[in-house]
C-alpha cells in the first residue's frame, strides 16, 4: 500500500509564505501525477493544484493562480506546495493526493492525513 505524508503547516500571518511537502513511499509514486487540496471549517474540500507525473503539466485553483507553485522531485519522492502571499481565506488542512493520470477534479486513488495551515490577519 502506499502512503502520503504531508508536513510543513503552521501559523503564519497574512501576506507570508509556506512550504507544504508530501512525501510518498511504498509504490512508485514517481510516476502518478499528484494534486493538493484543501478543505476549510465548514466547508467542502476543495482543489488546490495539480502536477502530472514529470512537473510538465501543472494546474490551478483560480483562488491561488499567481500565488502558489506546485512541484515535485521524484528522486526524492516528494511533492511541494509553495504558498506565497497567503490570506485568511487559505486558512484550511491541506490535504495530497496521488492519480494515476493528471486530473483536476477529486477522483484520487490515495490520500495523505492532510496538515493544517493557519493564516492569522
Amino acid at each position: 500500500q502506499g502512503q502520503l505524508v504531508e508536513s510543513g503547516g503552521r501559523l503564519v500571518q497574512a501576506g507570508g509564505s509556506l512550504r507544504l511537502s508530501c512525501a510518498a513511499s511504498g509504490r512508485a509514486f514517481s510516476s502518478y501525477a499528484m494534486g493538493w487540496f484543501r478543505q476549510a471549517p465548514g466547508k467542502e474540500r476543495e482543489f488546490v493544484a495539480a502536477i502530472n507525473w514529470n512537473g510538465g503539466t501543472t494546474g490551478y485553483a483560480d483562488s491561488v493562480k499567481g500565488r502558489f507553485t506546485v512541484s515535485r522531485d521524484n528522486a526524492k519522492n516528494t511533492v511541494y506546495l509553495q504558498m506565497n502571499s497567503l490570506s485568511p481565506e487559505d486558512t484550511a488542512v491541506y490535504f495530497c493526493a496521488a492519480s494515476l493520470r493528471y486530473r483536476t477534479d477529486s477522483q484520487y486513488s490515495y490520500w495523505g492525513q492532510g496538515t493544517q495551515v493557519t493564516v492569522s490577519s
